[in-house]
């Protein structure tokens, strides 16, 4: 249980200046969070026209796949595989999204020339080669599609609950304090204007004292 404040004016200036700034910050969280959200959804939207994309970019390097293993052979084309360098081409940049860190990668040119031989291949292989590439173009895309929306939707249940925070606990609480110390601050002030009152009236009432001559 928190520490009640001494009823002092000093503490009420500082929870009237606490209650201010946590209604800045409340505010500030609030256009951040739904500035997250129209963020997330645009995401979430472009996703769902990735994954739909997905199954059919796939689908079709399976059958190119099956083209290239029938002409040539799946232990050929298993080995012009291996023979295929990993790729370096993928660069990620960062962009801030209201502090949250959002990758952006650029796109891939698919028209890359294959690194293997034409002797040997057959154009099956090619059209193989291809559609992997085109595969590993979406994949790219919805790998930074999938990762803006999870560092999305955390800082977004992060801002909700400081917003709650701060509008179910922090300030109505430093308010209620600050209601209670402004009374007990009224009330001591009624008090002593009473007593000066009283005071007052006694010293009116007293009555003067006469100077006695003797004859």
């Amino acid at each position: 249980m928190a520490k009640k404040l001494a009823p002092t004016r000093g503490n009420l200036v500082k929870l009237e200046k606490s209650v201010r700034q946590a209604k800045s910050g409340h505010d500030l969280l609030e256009q951040k969070r739904q500035v997250l959200m129209m963020e997330l959804v645009s995401h979430i939207d472009t996703a769902k026209n990735i994954q739909k994309d997905v199954s059919d970019v796939f689908a079709k390097a399976y059958r190119a796949l099956e083209r290239a293993n029938l002409s040539l052979g799946i232990d050929t084309v298993e080995d012009i595989a291996n023979s295929v360098p990993l790729t370096r081409e993928i660069i990620v940049r960062l962009r801030s999204v209201m502090g949250v860190e959002i990758p952006d990668i650029d796109e891939l040119d698919e028209s890359v020339k294959p690194s293997y031989s034409f002797y040997g291949s057959t154009s099956a292989m090619d059209e193989a080669y291809r559609s992997f590439r085109q595969v590993l173009m979406i994949l790219a895309k919805l790998a930074e599609v999938e990762t803006s929306v999870y560092r999305l939707a955390v800082q977004i249940r992060k801002t909700h609950r400081r917003v709650n925070a701060l509008e179910k606990v922090v300030i109505p609480s430093s308010i209620a304090e600050s209601v209670f110390i402004n009374g007990v601050l009224e009330e001591g002030d009624r008090e002593d204007f009473v007593r000066m009152k009283i005071a007052k009236q006694g010293r009116e009432n007293k009555p003067a004292n006469r100077n006695i001559v003797k004859a």
